[in-house]
Order: C-alpha cells, then sequence, then structure tokens
C-alpha cells in the first residue's frame, strides 16, 4: 500500500483509540484489517506516515495536534486552548491531589520500584492513605512484591495514566532532581579584597590574620578609627608593654642599688 493510503487508516486509529497506541500496535491493527492482501505495511511505513501526521496537525490552522504521550500516539489539544476546554470539563480540571498524595507520587516516580516502608521512610509519615487514593486514581499500580524483604512487601510503581498526564512517555522522561531545584540554589559571595574601592579598608581586610591566628588569641578586637581605618588590637600587646616597664623598672632598681648616691 502507498503511504497516501496507509495515513487516513492511521489517522482513525489513533482518533479512536481510547489510549496511546504505538507504532507496532497501529502495524498490526491495519495489517489485521487489510488481512487479505499479499503486501502486509512494515513499521517503517507506519512511522514515516506517522512524521508526516505529526507535520500536518501541527499547522496553526489545526486546534489539535499528534503527539507521543504515554507510550503511544493520541490526538491532544494545543496547550493554547486549555481555557475554553476547561469551560467543557470544569469539574474534571478542578480535582487535584493533596500535597500529600504529590509528596507519595513523586517519591514513587523517582524511586521506583519502592514499597510503602520505604516511602513512608523518606516522608516520615504513614502513607496509607495516599496510596490508596493514588492506587484509586490508576496513577500508581502494584508491580509485584520484593523478595529480598522480610514479607516480601508489594511493590509501586506509576501507571501508563501516569504518563499519560504528565505528558511523558517513560520514568526517565522525567526532570532530573538538580534541573527542579537549580533556581532554589543560592551560591555563597565571595569577597576579597580588590572588590573594595576603598583602598584603605582593602589593605585593612588583608591584613586580617586567618582564623586559626584568631583562635590562638593573637588578637582581641578589631576597631575602625575615627578616619575611618581599621585598627586591629594585639591581645598581647598590653602585656608586653607591662612586661617591658617591669623589667625596666627592675634594671633601673638594680642599678640604684649598685651604685647608691
Amino acid at each position: 500500500m502507498e503511504l497516501s493510503e496507509i495515513i487516513p487508516h492511521i489517522e482513525v486509529l489513533i482518533f479512536a483509540s481510547e489510549k496511546p497506541l504505538t507504532s507496532l500496535d497501529i502495524v498490526e491493527l491495519i495489517n489485521n484489517s487489510f488481512g487479505f492482501l499479499e503486501e502486509r505495511i512494515s513499521l517503517d511505513q507506519v512511522e514515516t506516515a506517522v512524521e508526516g501526521i505529526k507535520e500536518k496537525y501541527a499547522a496553526e490552522f489545526y486546534p489539535f495536534e499528534v503527539r507521543e504521550s504515554g507510550g503511544g500516539w493520541q490526538f491532544l489539544t494545543k496547550k493554547e486552548f486549555h481555557k475554553t476546554i476547561a469551560q467543557l470539563n470544569g469539574d474534571k480540571f478542578l480535582k487535584r491531589l493533596s500535597n500529600a498524595a504529590l509528596e507519595t507520587l513523586a517519591i514513587i516516580g523517582y524511586k521506583q520500584p519502592i514499597t510503602k516502608g520505604e516511602i513512608e521512610a523518606i516522608r516520615g509519615v504513614n502513607s496509607d492513605y495516599s496510596i490508596q487514593k493514588l492506587l484509586e486514581k490508576e496513577l500508581i499500580l502494584i508491580s509485584g512484591r520484593n523478595e529480598q524483604l522480610p514479607g516480601k512487601p508489594l511493590v509501586y510503581a506509576t501507571s501508563k495514566t501516569f504518563m499519560d498526564y504528565f505528558g511523558i512517555n517513560s520514568a526517565a522522561d522525567l526532570p532530573k532532581i538538580k534541573e527542579v531545584l537549580a533556581d532554589q540554589i543560592v551560591e555563597g559571595t565571595i569577597i576579597n579584597p580588590a572588590d573594595f574601592t576603598d583602598n584603605q579598608v582593602a589593605n585593612a581586610i588583608a591584613e586580617i590574620p586567618a582564623d586559626e591566628e584568631i583562635i590562638d588569641g593573637d588578637v582581641s578586637a578589631l576597631t575602625v578609627n575615627e578616619e575611618g581605618e581599621l585598627i586591629i588590637e594585639d591581645s598581647l600587646s598590653e602585656n608586653d608593654d607591662s612586661n617591658t616597664n617591669d623589667s625596666t623598672t627592675d634594671e633601673s632598681n638594680s642599678d640604684e642599688e649598685q651604685n647608691p648616691q
């Protein structure tokens, strides 16, 4: 069959399907539909046809497009028409997950497969209710049991509904944690003496002893005089002066004893 003959059938299948259709699904459905033909269509033909369909509905003329979401191809309305559609399905759009459910869903999405105990260890609270709600909404599913842990607890993972809801094809398409937190990271400011326009302040800061020197007690205080200069007071200076005065006094006394008037 020619591509021009295949394309309408692919469009109909994607449009009528209640779930996302993969390219392999489309190949099988079309070949079953035209089973009497000797020449069967191939995966390459379907993929080429789908690319043509995507390009067709990407035009501004159409309010919807063909996108790969939830692991397969779907007809989806374009985002600029969201507010219009929300008027029709307002109640559906207003139903949102609680913060607890979102936390649980995020942990499962990034840590799957994961047990309930591991989820609760991360959250620090009981997660029975959140997990039950996510199961009811079919955003997660039970993917098996962990045979390595005592009691062989159930293991949870995200579902195709989850991928379809968030417009991704696998858990690998989720944004990286570093990307999510990038805007929240604040780098410290490094201050160098050269950054100061006031040379006196820059020179004074450059003369400040290292931390270990301050800890040793060599510097007792930092003060600023009336001229704006930074003064480093040495805690040993007063003692040194007093010791010097004492020694001088002792020497003078000794001189007086040796040379009495």
